[in-house]
């Protein structure tokens, strides 16, 4: 992908991923104006310059498909993937994720992503790939008030704003519960020169890092994540806290299915689930530790 072609990215990545939803009687994902997708080119091009792949029609030039993936230390991550409606049948997704399996495979590295469980066509491509689903997840959403969330969770006292100085804190234990390293991400929200991130870590009492949680707000992307917590309790505490700062918002955060206590929390909040995701990897991984709520930019499963 060149400069050039961000307009008819940030097209095809907008009506692609609304026709699929509308197509199957949901609701459209992307409502505002069309250049507002442009963020996906945008922030991938800022953190990994030239690591989006175009599917072209040689007929007519138009873009086909097109494939964003994220190189990092521990592994290549696969962000968004969209083909035309018209390109349907014709293997566009399966030529561009061999494009990425094939790279990860010469640098030895496992694929990770998240993906929808509502889109089988999407699972049985991933899986008929090789990928293995780990960990399933609620997509929740939750209405802020102007006055804010007023729920105050045990731990709420610990939260703070992160700096620039919390990155190798934030890597470690990353590392340490996902299994993947992305210093670049971090100093990336942290350093918010778009300013729409936002950034929190739980501090414990003797100043080790036990959580964070990053947020950004946009006309394209409304989420919290990614974000990691040693427990339920903490992960509620730095969820408060972002919730909080996208008040009068309704972010979408995704927690794991099998974290009961966060899940109940959720609810007690007014939180609802709006869709199911899947991690899923292709190489050989451990599993997660501790409550991990990834996000779909820039995407890590």
């Amino acid at each position: 992908m060149d400069r050039k072609d961000w307009p008819e990215v940030a097209s095809l990545i907008y009506h692609g991923t609304n026709h699929w939803y509308q197509s199957h009687g949901m609701n459209a994902i992307f409502t505002g104006a069309v250049e507002d997708t442009e963020l996906f080119c945008e922030v991938y091009e800022n953190l990994d310059p030239g690591c989006c792949i175009l599917a072209v029609d040689q007929s007519s030039q138009r873009i086909a498909g097109s494939c964003f993936f994220h190189p990092r230390e521990t592994h290549i991550s696969l962000g968004i993937m969209n083909v035309h409606p018209d390109a349907m049948g014709q293997k566009v997704a399966s030529r561009l994720l061999a494009h990425i399996t094939n790279l990860a495979e010469a640098e030895q590295k496992p694929v990770r992503l998240v993906s929808s469980a509502l889109n089988l066509d999407s699972f049985s491509l991933y899986t008929r790939a090789g990928f293995t689903p780990q960990t399933a997840f609620q997509d929740m959403i939750l209405s802020v008030p102007e006055t804010g969330i007023d729920h105050a969770p045990t731990g709420l006292n610990r939260v703070r704003k992160a700096t620039l100085a919390d990155v190798s804190k934030m890597v470690a234990l990353e590392l340490e519960h996902n299994h993947i390293s992305r210093e670049k991400d971090f100093r990336y929200f942290i350093e918010n020169k778009s300013g729409i991130w936002h950034v929190s870590v739980y501090e414990n009492e003797t100043g080790d890092l036990e959580g964070f949680l990053v947020s950004v707000q946009h006309a394209a992307s409304n989420m919290l994540g990614p974000g990691i917590a040693r427990t339920d309790q903490q992960a509620a505490a730095l969820i408060h806290a972002e919730l909080n700062h996208n008040r009068g918002r309704s972010p979408v955060f995704l927690i794991p299915v099998t974290r009961r206590e966060l899940v109940d929390t959720m609810y007690k909040w007014g939180a609802r689930n709006c869709e199911i995701h899947f991690s899923q990897v292709r190489g050989n991984v451990a599993l997660p530790e501790g409550v991990v709520m990834p996000t779909f930019m820039p995407e890590t499963g």
